[in-house]
């Protein structure tokens, strides 16, 4: 085969797709035997991304204009908003049973409950299918790749721990917002959060795991017991997890054997932690430098897949999320809460939560403007 894609979420399934449309002989493998299994983002999908990607409007929640930033002591909360709808929550498992028929439907062959063992010199072993070979690798097998090992590019090394409790609500009875809580008690180095997508709750902390003296589930049930905006279920609680890179995308992303793409390859946030648009943009370059590189043999095109070109545009996010994870003590969120009362923290804060440079845009022109081709 031309490639396989090891991971069938979101950034495995979209760049299958993508590289089947343009004609090449395309393997996904999920060690999953359900795509409705082991989701482990919340779905928040941003306006900038809802605007440049195609997002079936059935499968989102209704839009989210408000968002409410509260200290540690939950008292008088910023509230910030929009004009315009900032965010949707995503049914997930709609979003990828979506995307996994678009991949098949594209020319992509899907194998779920198929576990990638190893890989090398285009030989691939599993656990549950028979072994194969194919010309080149794309791993979007998650935060802590073994492709991204086996192909001896680089791994991504600071995380964030999150986890959510996901339920139904009963619904019209909550007004949509983003209700986020900065308290380092709870979620240290980031935020404890509830949303909703209007048939679901989604209550969730996520924070640095060595912070989390008491483990995070003890976390995570605290803060449920009176998160702010938070709902009774009304039936049957799903719990999600998982971790969470930030360091921003990865230096050295792909070689001649293959490269990654998503939560492999870092293309997260390191302010916001938010990966689903980072990984429908890297997932168009990814398709063009593959199929650049698959038509031509030139390894020129792989260096337009290039982190640290990406990393330039991280420069403040990633300032910023050190700022962030220093915040250890009720007082210093409090205190960093009194700042953005004020009208240039409010302005941040806007900038921040509704602005459209939470990941940089990626043109998938580069890989064919790399080997004098016009752009298709």
């Amino acid at each position: 085969m031309d490639v396989l894609v090891v991971g069938a979420g979101l950034a495995g399934l979209r760049t299958a797709r993508l590289l089947a449309q343009r004609e090449l002989n395309v393997m996904v493998v999920d060690r999953r035997r359900s795509l409705s299994t082991g989701i482990r983002t919340t779905g928040i999908f941003v306006r900038r991304t809802l605007d440049d990607f195609d997002v079936p409007d059935h499968l989102l929640g209704p839009g989210v204009r408000d968002v409410l930033l509260y200290p540690p002591s939950r008292r008088a909360p910023i509230r910030l908003t929009s004009d315009r709808d900032e965010y949707r929550v995503a049914d997930m498992a709609a979003v990828y049973e979506h995307a996994h028929r678009a991949a098949e439907s594209a020319g992509a062959r899907v194998l779920l409950g198929v576990r990638y063992v190893g890989a090398s010199m285009g030989f691939v072993r599993f656990a549950g299918a028979e072994p194969v070979t194919a010309r080149f690798i794309v791993g979007a097998d998650g935060a802590r790749s073994r492709v991204a090992r086996d192909l001896g590019l680089d791994v991504n090394r600071r995380f964030l721990v999150g986890a959510e409790i996901v339920h139904p609500i009963t619904s019209g009875t909550t007004t949509p917002a983003f209700h986020c809580v900065l308290d380092p008690r709870i979620a240290p180095g980031y935020l404890g959060w509830v949303i909703d997508d209007g048939r679901h709750a989604h209550v969730g902390v996520a924070g640095y795991p060595n912070a989390m003296r008491t483990g995070i589930r003890h976390l995570l049930d605290a803060f449920a017991a009176d998160a702010p905006g938070s709902t009774p279920p009304a039936g049957p609680v799903e719990r999600r997890g998982g971790p969470i890179p930030v360091g921003g995308v990865l230096r050295r992303l792909a070689c001649p054997a293959g490269l990654l793409v998503g939560d492999a390859a870092g293309a997260v946030s390191p302010l916001t932690a938010g990966g689903l648009d980072p990984c429908l943009r890297m997932s168009e370059l990814a398709t063009a430098v593959t199929a650049g590189y698959l038509r031509t043999g030139d390894q020129r095109v792989l260096s337009r897949y290039d982190g640290d070109v990406l990393r330039t545009r991280f420069r403040g996010r990633l300032l910023l999320r050190r700022v962030f994870a220093g915040i250890r003590s009720p007082a210093a969120a409090e205190a960093a809460v009194t700042v953005l009362r004020g009208r240039a923290g409010r302005a941040l804060a806007a900038r921040i939560l509704f602005g459209d440079g939470s990941f940089p845009e990626v043109d998938p022109r580069l890989a064919d403007l790399a080997i004098g081709r016009p752009y298709r």
